[in-house]
């Protein structure tokens, strides 16, 4: 008989709730389960749209990792587990050149065997996009454009706030159909069309959630050698790697500091590179 997967992790054999209504249960088990051996389970019974909205008419209340808190512990009360998950996203410019639409995943963790949290992070490009228009080619181009029918869209009339909103546009008759009325609703003849940002409606994201969640697991298999929590993970890096050419400090990283969530275990651990690129030196390169 093939054995148990991971039989010593605290989580093997154990449930941990996901609230959601969005089909990010398929996406957090195939990653969590086998390597945990834990069972994701899939909580319902609650709108988590309540906790806010990406079409802006339920405003998000608290910072990403609170929203994610929260939806974990309904979700941890509801099943009547010590242990739940949340993922939350977060949509905006890129932090580079603030051009470019970025899609930032948070999945949570909330332990209540441990007294922990531990949060598994991924960013990166993604579709974002809106477009007003009273034409229908160009509202086609704009769906061609967005990746549509595979990324769904929602149609609203007016402008970008009208409170009447259709979501989850996954073909190009509803689209059609979509249109046609919220440009007869529209007193200035107009339509918003945008990306339909949850989770099953929007492939880009999805593949983020599953980056953040693989973070997460990672950290959970990495466990204090103290107290034996999982989390344990670098939680800073101290910059003063020397320069190759004349040795002195530069921001390039040299060590990280290691730290467990649970217990006050902290260690410097240095990096592998023992030398940075006088590229990255100050005094080399000014």
């Amino acid at each position: 008989m093939k054995p148990p997967p991971n039989p010593g992790h605290p989580y093997h054999g154990r449930e941990i709730a996901l609230l959601t209504q969005h089909g990010k249960e398929m996406i957090l088990a195939a990653v969590l389960d086998a390597a945990l051996g834990c069972r994701v389970q899939r909580v319902g019974g609650f709108d988590t749209d309540r906790l806010g909205s990406f079409t802006r008419d339920i405003p998000r209340a608290g910072s990403q990792r609170e929203a994610a808190r929260r939806k974990a512990l309904i979700g941890m009360e509801i099943a009547g587990l010590p242990l739940g998950l949340a993922s939350e996203g977060a949509f905006g410019a890129d932090p580079y050149l603030g051009a470019a639409p970025w899609n930032t995943e948070m999945v949570l963790l909330v332990d209540d065997l441990h007294g922990i949290e531990v949060v598994g992070l991924a960013q990166g490009p993604t579709r974002f996009a809106h477009r007003l228009t009273g034409d229908w080619l160009e509202a086609q181009r704009f769906a061609a454009e967005a990746g549509f029918p595979e990324h769904h869209l929602v149609v609203r009339p007016a402008h970008p706030e009208a409170p009447r909103i259709v979501k989850g546009l996954d073909s190009w008759a509803a689209l059609e159909r979509a249109f046609a009325h919220a440009r007869a609703e529209a007193d200035n003849g107009l339509v918003c069309l945008e990306h339909d940002l949850r989770a099953h409606a929007h492939p880009t994201r999805r593949g983020l959630i599953r980056r953040a969640a693989e973070d997460l697991r990672d950290k959970l298999l990495s466990r204090c050698p103290d107290c034996g929590a999982p989390g344990y993970w670098p939680v800073e890096r101290l910059p003063g790697l020397p320069c190759a050419d004349c040795g002195a400090p530069t921001r390039e990283a040299r060590a990280e500091v290691w730290a467990c969530p649970r217990c006050d275990r902290r260690e410097t651990r240095a990096l592998a590179a023992v030398a940075a690129d006088p590229g990255a030196c100050d005094w080399c390169n000014p």
